[in-house]
């Protein structure tokens, strides 16, 4: 049987803000790559027009099932795309608060635990600085625009311990009903 990121791979120490987190998306693709559980790989469920490419490396947290019933999605933040099937271990730096077709889709955003390139320079929301937040907002208020317009909604930012608390809401869902979500989870 094949080993599925779900089962083999926890959440991560969550509670000091590191998390697990598999990429299904690098940084600056179009193309809407899910993981599937059911066959223990990775899909392309569709290509996105590229003025919708990810604006950082997009992907999930194991073992966790956020309010819309999918594991809790995070963003990556490098300078470089990370390829899709990677799994690293991230440092949290804050939430960025998400409704889509009315139901709660937070965005974990986190950043590489040792990235000697930046120096590790990057520890909270502020470090990241406001254009890169009105990259992600605009992105994910538009990236719906072509098929659904107006279903999506940027409902603010959290730290780090707002962050950490949607993390555990998530792992607690997913500790009461590990069954949930062993489908297709987008």
């Amino acid at each position: 049987m094949l080993a599925d990121f779900m089962q083999v791979l926890g959440a991560g120490d969550w509670q000091n803000g590191l998390v697990n987190t598999v990429i299904e998306i690098p940084k600056g693709s179009s193309m809407k790559i899910e993981w599937d559980t059911g066959t223990a790989s990775f899909m392309l469920d569709r290509v996105e027009p590229d003025i919708f490419a990810k604006p950082a490396n997009y992907g999930f947290i194991p073992q966790t099932i956020d309010e819309d019933g999918d594991p809790l999605d995070t963003l990556v933040v490098t300078d470089n795309p990370i390829p899709t099937g990677v799994w690293l271990e991230a440092r949290v730096v804050g939430v960025l608060n998400f409704e889509d077709d009315g139901e709660m889709d937070y965005k974990i955003i986190c950043v590489p635990t040792d990235d000697r390139n930046t120096g590790d320079v990057v520890h909270n929301l502020d470090d990241l600085g406001e254009r890169f937040r009105g990259k992600i907002e605009h992105h994910f208020a538009h990236y719906k625009d072509l098929k659904k317009p107006g279903t999506t909604k940027i409902l603010g930012w959290g730290d780090i311990e707002e962050a950490k608390k949607v993390i555990k809401e998530s792992v607690d869902r997913w500790q009461a009903d590990p069954d949930k979500g062993v489908s297709n989870h987008r």
